[in-house]
């Protein structure tokens, strides 16, 4: 179904990792997919399995009802705050970059146990990215939920150490100005201009006390101030704008930023003139929307298993769209669907493996090396399944559970594709750059889909389903992996206050 290339970057200090493909009608379905579902076929009945592939299926017309209600909430969330399950949030992100930017700007990225800090060096149009240096530093647990003096102080320090360690003869700040910095900030924050936003709440195990309601840019602005460091943050941003932005500096076609990992979200371009709640605001021009896609709720084929996780997860009835198709929940929804089946016989003989009922055992990475085995007596899914849960299988087993891990990757990819689709209606809505034959890029972070070949083909599968081949011939998904850093010093240059 698609054409796959690798696109050879410009000679430049930092060059984003890049794969590329565009869809052809005359290639439908990958040798992944096609070893997957012959190794995966069972001759004897399974209830359990039988039921929840029948609960899973994502045919055309399931994708083409979710994709029609992800576009009502985008619209809905559009007009109005809360209007739907999308927030639709405006990010103040007015001007993407245009390969012209100059000078020495900063990213920081924090959205994890881990921050990372980089400084980039730009040349303008000739020179592009002249330098860059980046350092990634863990934060303390006790951090984590202390307060927000002692988090954003240790932050400021070590930005404080990571400036003194730079080389003059790379970068160089021009006289008279103060360094600035992207600051990507991936929790929950209600923006309210570029260079500021109110945290909503905490989420993946902070706990910083004092903090929410509180403009997260203050507080980091307050900590270098405090360490004595000359810097001030002109863009305040997530990862997925940082990805599309980043995206943007190489290809101007890109149109829309979407993560893929541990996670999941999405951003795109949209016009300005078509966003309601944008009142007595200037209407003219583009910006960018972070949909918070996760949250999505309606027409989505949940099963039991799929409740289950739900109601005992740290937020239930929340982000059930995330829940489906993202990384973190991949392997857990495989786990309780194997459990099930050996309670019911089915699976692994007439004892349930005591480690099989461990949350979070099982791993989205587990589950594609399982799919990717090869070997006529799938030895690599004996090997996983003994290493995590301590059981010998036989070859019936083992294809039993790679059947589960296909029914479930297959409903998250193709999902996760009427997502994209969605928002490429949305923007076909308002530009006709598809109909005209106009190139349209989404770029696509995350290690779920960098790392999954199955889940990507499954994806790609219901782009060209619900777009048609001729629509779909004119959209390009690339891989940009870990752009979002310097898509972040790209906009802390482009809203520079000099």
């Amino acid at each position: 179904m698609s054409l796959i290339t690798t696109f050879a970057t410009p000679p430049l200090v930092i060059t984003p990792t890049v794969r590329s493909f565009t869809f052809s009608p005359s290639r439908r379905r990958s040798n992944h997919t096609i070893m997957s579902a012959v190794r995966s076929e069972t001759t004897s009945t399974c209830p359990v399995l039988t039921k929840f592939q029948n609960d899973c299926a994502t045919p055309t017309p399931v994708l083409r009802d979710v994709a029609n209600a992800l576009a009502d909430d985008m619209q809905a969330g559009l007009a109005v705050h809360g209007g739907g399950d999308l927030e639709m949030i405006l990010t103040y992100v007015d001007a993407l970059p245009s390969g012209k930017e100059e000078g020495l700007f900063y990213a920081l990225d924090l959205g994890g146990t881990n921050f990372r800090v980089r400084s980039v060096q730009f040349g303008g149009e000739e020179e592009h990215v002249v330098a860059t240096k980046s350092e990634q530093l863990s934060i303390p647990p006790k951090l984590m939920i202390g307060t927000s003096e002692e988090l954003f102080g240790f932050i400021a320090s070590k930005l404080a150490d990571f400036v003194a360690k730079e080389e003059p003869r790379r970068f160089r700040l021009e006289q008279g100005r103060k360094r600035e910095i992207g600051f990507t900030f991936s929790f929950p924050v209600n923006q309210t201009a570029i260079d500021s936003g109110t945290l909503i709440k905490w989420t993946k195990g902070f706990h910083v006390s004092g903090m929410e309601g509180k403009n997260v840019v203050a507080c980091l602005n307050e900590a270098m101030e405090a360490h004595g460091l000359d810097m001030r943050v002109s863009a305040l941003v997530n990862d997925g704008v940082g990805t599309l932005a980043g995206a943007r500096y190489w290809d101007k076609d890109v149109m829309a930023g979407v993560i893929l990992g541990t996670g999941t979200n999405a951003c795109y371009v949209e016009q300005k003139n078509a966003i309601p709640k944008l009142q007595n605001k200037s209407s003219s021009g583009t910006t960018i929307i972070n949909t918070e896609w996760g949250g999505f709720s309606k027409c989505l084929p949940r099963t039991i298993f799929d409740k289950e996780m739900d109601k005992e997860s740290l937020n239930p009835g929340e982000h059930l769209y995330e829940k489906m198709i993202s990384g973190m929940y991949l392997g857990e929804i495989v786990r309780r669907v194997l459990l099930h089946m050996c309670e019911a016989g089915e699976l692994f003989g007439q004892s349930v493996p005591f480690k099989l009922s461990t949350p979070l055992a099982l791993k989205s990475q587990d589950l594609c090396k399982m799919q990717e085995d090869d070997t006529d007596d799938l030895s690599s899914v004996g090997s996983i399944l003994y290493n995590i849960f301590a059981v010998e299988t036989d070859l019936k087993a083992r294809r039993r559970v790679v059947e589960v891990c296909d029914t479930v990757v297959k409903r998250g990819g193709r999902l996760a594709g009427a997502g994209i689709v969605a928002i490429l209606e949305r923007i076909e809505r308002e530009t006709k750059r598809l109909a005209s034959g106009q190139r349209t890029v989404v770029a696509i972070d995350g290690a779920l889909y960098e790392k999954y070949p199955q889940y990507r083909q499954y994806m790609q599968d219901a782009l060209v389903e619900l777009l048609g081949d001729d629509l779909a011939s004119h959209v390009h998904i690339k891989h940009t992996k870990d752009v979002s850093g310097l898509g972040a010093a790209l906009l802390a240059a482009t809203n520079s206050i000099y």
